[in-house]
């Protein structure tokens, strides 16, 4: 199962990241000024990940490609790393569904 990281920036703010169960990072939230704001948030990725209308698939100017997820408001909720093709965005795509929704919490802040 993965699990959710909340961690404060060095600006103060308070992010998360979704980790898969090997450890990566397969999402990255936006900065929060409150830790309340992070925890909201990850609970919103808990509620819409799982359907794959929620999902952007983008490239970036230097051709890697990655994903946002946004919410039911339409505003991005998080966003993944890069990848090398569609194939291996699709499948954290995949990862982000199969472990955001009953995904630990873990308070490294």
């Amino acid at each position: 199962m993965g699990k959710f990281v909340i961690s404060k920036r060095t600006n103060g703010e308070f992010q998360f990241n979704l980790k898969a169960d090997n450890g990566q990072v397969i999402l990255t939230s936006e900065g929060y000024a409150a830790k309340s704001g992070c925890t909201n948030g990850i609970e919103s990725v808990r509620k819409n990940a799982p359907e794959d209308g929620n999902y952007d698939r983008k490239t970036a100017s230097n051709g890697k490609e990655y994903f946002t997820l946004k919410a039911g408001n339409g505003q991005v909720i998080g966003m993944s790393q890069m990848y090398e093709s569609a194939s291996g965005r699709d499948n954290g795509i995949e990862s982000v569904k199969k472990n955001a929704p009953d995904a630990s919490v873990e308070d490294e802040s």
